[in-house]
């Protein structure tokens, strides 16, 4: 009996023969009911609508002619329902089809491939991409091969479908999608550009699903998961990058030299090459050795630490892996870092004979690292040594070899040498760059060859040759002998008349430094300074900082102070906010000036403003005085003094201290003349690293007026004990002369010490401090131990020593009565009695008035 295939809202019955297959040539979506067959159902059975679970009779398939007519037939109408959309239907027919025993070849032969594509482009058009990618994998499923439903239309239209979900944020679901489809045999790249994915999922910082992504792709899947490092590091997102290291690992089989070289350059691209050496210990300890071009990487990322990049280079070397000149290379730019020409030249030496053994063979970069190792350290007849090697083994050199050899040359003061190889230079034909112009500008300032260095930049300027060093050759007799003396075996260079004397039509693109190289040549000229700013503007280059403070400068040395400070107000109306550079050079310009008011003034005005002053800045103010007149003066550097501290810069306190120790000594002056004993006294101790004394200072000049005069001398040499003294006692004496009275006594903290009651031994502070109060001021001194009732006066007649009636009797009873007598550690004070202070203020009055 034949049964009936119920779908939707129509009833149809398959055909007996092959003849009465019905042939649909419209589109409508249900196909025309057939007259029920005489073995049909009495009563007819109710309809399914197709978005229900699929409720579809066995269909069975004999080896007969009917066969291939019933093939034929669901065939046709699995198509007509993909046609109209409804890939669901589609799939249910194709799992009763094949479920029936039908190969699914036989029923994609079948099939209308037409009808179907165009239903999948149907469903994309409304957006139902989830609805496409199930039908596509459900077909897979069953065995329907579905590359041929995919037509150019189709592939468009899921790659714009693709786009639009990116540009919604939704990157995950493409990325589900596209793992969905990763058994079909079709590229991605038709639907969408890899590193466009890669490129948003490092926007959002989301590195496992870029490497989830770059997964799909099994053969390119390697070299994606470097690009997703990279990006994360060119972005400087590094831990970003070590996630998607980590992730990429797990989804490699074995390891990938290539990831792991790829991670270590991004460390050092971000900056932290500690993460970069964990890295390599991982490899080591997971028994990965790694390749060479790992190795290097490693050694150049930490290529500042001369000790750890030889340690890798020797590990590389036990581990049996061989060096290649990259490896070479980056140990000389260590030595080069590190300033270490010895060793550079141990490992040229070592290079050149692995050359000459042909095992391998010297690039140009060697070549430019040596050179330029021997040219930072003014070693340039080692560097024109250098060039003959390099031309001897058949390597040009390139314009930065050139560059480094000329500033070999100009470093060591030698202009004409620099000249005569920036000449050998273009006749090789090498095109110098800016810089290497700028050097040969920088040789002629340095030289004080300014005209020189002007007609230079005419020439480069200009189109047409033009002798410009004809008869210029003053300066030869003095660079000859120069390089004579510092180097006896030298060849002596001979100037020749013809030497440079046109220079050959090159591009030339003048840079901010070649405009502050001939600013600094206008010396006093500040009109033909500011007129080389302006043609800055011409050419199109904006001045910046460096040449505001450059023309600070030059008004500094005509003397110019309102007009240096002037520029300073220019700047901000030319849209350039002064930076430190630019304050501290109209600060050195006052201090030169002795207009130490105004340089304080405007150190006030950067710290207002937000600028951190730098080492230059506090030593230029710390140094502008000779001497201190008054006590305001005094908290002005102290103060400076503190904030450097604070700032983290160590300062050179030398001549600091000894304006300390003069304006202190001005307590007792008579006449300009000093009194006791401090000429026979030893400066303070300045080898200490750190300046307790200044600092002791400091803190008790920060007010004006003292309500608590506290003096502690602890730590502190009898020297620096006397200073601190003397800073407070001159405060006390200043502060009295504006009508400021002493409220309190004054009390003097010593050094806790060791005191043995059998040997009444006082410290060597205490004896000064009392010598310095009692007999070089006449202030009456008293001597104060804690656990002592009374304080006991010292005579101001009698000597040095106090004597037995100062010795604290510690031992008043036999409980603290040792007959060990070992040593009592006390803290010791001294007092200067109000009364006494004021005395001594109004003995220093009246000698002033007279």
């Amino acid at each position: 009996m034949k049964q009936l295939l119920i779908l939707g809202s129509s009833t149809v019955t398959p055909p007996t023969n092959p003849s009465s297959t019905p042939h649909h040539h419209h589109h409508s979506p249900k196909p025309k009911p057939k007259t029920p067959s005489l073995h049909a159902p009495s009563k007819p059975i109710p309809a399914v609508h197709s978005r229900s679970p699929p409720l579809l009779s066995t269909i069975p398939f004999r080896q007969n002619h009917n066969s291939s007519s019933l093939l034929d037939y669901h065939a046709n109408l699995a198509s007509k329902l993909a046609e109209d959309g409804r890939l669901q239907d589609f799939v249910m027919i194709a799992e009763s089809v094949i479920a029936s025993g039908v190969e699914p070849s036989s029923f994609v032969a079948a099939l209308s491939v037409g009808p179907v594509a165009k239903g999948i482009s149907k469903n994309l058009q409304q957006g139902n991409v989830d609805c496409v990618v199930r039908f596509l994998k459900k077909t897979e499923e069953l065995g329907v091969s579905t590359l041929k439903f995919l037509d150019g239309v189709a592939i468009d239209l899921l790659k714009k479908e693709f786009i639009r979900i990116v540009n919604c944020g939704d990157v995950e679901q493409v990325v589900y999608i596209m793992e969905t489809l990763a058994g079909f045999c079709f590229s991605f790249k038709e639907l969408v550009d890899p590193s466009y994915i890669i490129k948003i999922c490092v926007d959002k910082l989301n590195p496992k699903m870029a490497v989830r992504y770059a997964a799909i792709f099994p053969g390119e899947g390697r070299i994606l998961f470097c690009n997703i490092i990279s990006e994360f590091g060119r972005k400087g997102h590094l831990d970003s990058a070590l996630v998607a290291y980590d992730e990429a690992k797990h989804k490699l089989s074995v390891p990938n030299m290539y990831l792991h070289r790829t991670i270590i350059d991004v460390c050092g691209l971000c900056g932290d090459y500690m993460k970069s050496r964990y890295i390599y210990e991982d490899l080591i300890n997971r028994k990965v050795i790694p390749n060479v071009y790992v190795f290097n990487s490693l050694m150049n990322v930490n290529a500042h630490d001369l000790g750890y990049t030889f340690s890798v280079f020797k590990n590389m070397q036990n581990l049996g892996v061989t060096a290649d000149v990259a490896s070479y290379n980056i140990l000389l730019k260590a030595c080069c870092i590190a300033g270490r020409v010895d060793l550079a030249k141990d490992i040229y030496r070592e290079v050149k004979q692995l050359e000459s053994a042909e095992v391998l063979k010297l690039d140009v970069f060697t070549y430019c690292m040596i050179v330029k190792i021997f040219a930072d350290a003014k070693m340039w007849q080692m560097a024109l040594k250098i060039k003959e090697d390099m031309l001897s083994s058949g390597v040009t050199p390139n314009m930065h070899i050139w560059s480094s050899l000329i500033s070999a040359c100009a470093n060591a003061g030698l202009v004409e040498q620099a000249i005569q190889l920036f000449e050998e230079m273009l006749l090789s034909g090498c095109k110098p760059n800016s810089q290497c112009c700028n050097i040969l500008l920088h040789a002629c300032v340095q030289a004080c060859q300014y005209d020189r260095a002007f007609r230079l930049f005419q020439c480069w300027k200009g189109s047409e040759a033009q002798e410009v060093f004809h008869g210029d050759h003053s300066g030869n007799a003095d660079e000859i002998e120069h390089a004579q003396k510092h180097c006896p075996n030298m060849t002596t260079i001979v100037p020749n008349s013809h030497h440079l004397n046109f220079i050959k039509k090159f591009p030339f693109t003048p840079t901010p430094a070649t405009y502050h190289m001939l600013m600094k040549a206008c010396g006093s000229d500040y009109h033909r300074a500011k007129a080389l700013m302006d043609e800055m503007k011409t050419v199109g280059i904006s001045p910046n900082h460096i040449s505001w403070s450059i023309l600070i400068d030059i008004c500094g040395v005509s003397g110019n102070v309102s007009g240096a400070v002037q520029i300073l107000k220019n700047m901000r109306m030319a849209g350039v906010e002064p930076d430190v550079v630019a304050y501290t050079t109209a600060i050195k310009v006052c201090v030169e000036t002795k207009n130490l008011k105004l340089a304080f003034s405007l150190f006030a005005e950067m710290k207002r403003c937000q600028i951190n002053p730098n080492l230059v800045t506090y030593n230029t103010l710390l140094r502008a005085r000779t001497r201190y007149g008054s006590l305001r003066e005094v908290q002005q550097c102290l103060a400076i003094y503190q904030d450097m501290r604070k700032a983290g810069y160590k300062s050179n306190d030398y001549y600091l201290k000894q304006l300390i120790e003069e304006w202190c000594e001005g307590v007792i002056q008579d006449n300009n003349q000093i009194q006791g004993g401090f000429a026979s006294c030893k400066r303070t101790d300045l080898g200490r690293p750190r300046s307790l004394l200044l600092e002791k200072v400091a803190a008790h000049l920060q007010n004006n007026i003292s309500e608590n005069l506290a003096i502690d001398l602890q730590g502190l040499t009898k020297v620096e004990a006397r200073i601190v003294v003397l800073a407070v006692l001159r405060m006390i004496k200043e502060n009295y002369t504006l009508g400021y009275s002493v409220k309190e006594d004054m009390w003097i903290t010593l050094d806790v010490s060791k005191v043995d009651p059998a040997s009444k031994r006082d410290s060597e502070v205490k004896n000064a401090i009392i010598e310095l109060l009692r007999n070089e001021l006449g202030l009456e001194v008293l001597v104060a131990v804690p656990g002592h009732l009374d304080d006991i006066k010292t005579d101001s007649k009698s000597s040095l020593d106090p004597g037995p009636d100062l010795v604290v009797r510690l031992a008043r009873n036999n409980k603290m009565a040792s007959s060990t007598r070992r040593p009592i550690v006390v803290t010791q004070r001294l007092k200067v009695r109000r009364k006494s202070l004021h005395e001594w203020l109004q003995r220093r009055a009246g000698a002033i008035r007279r």
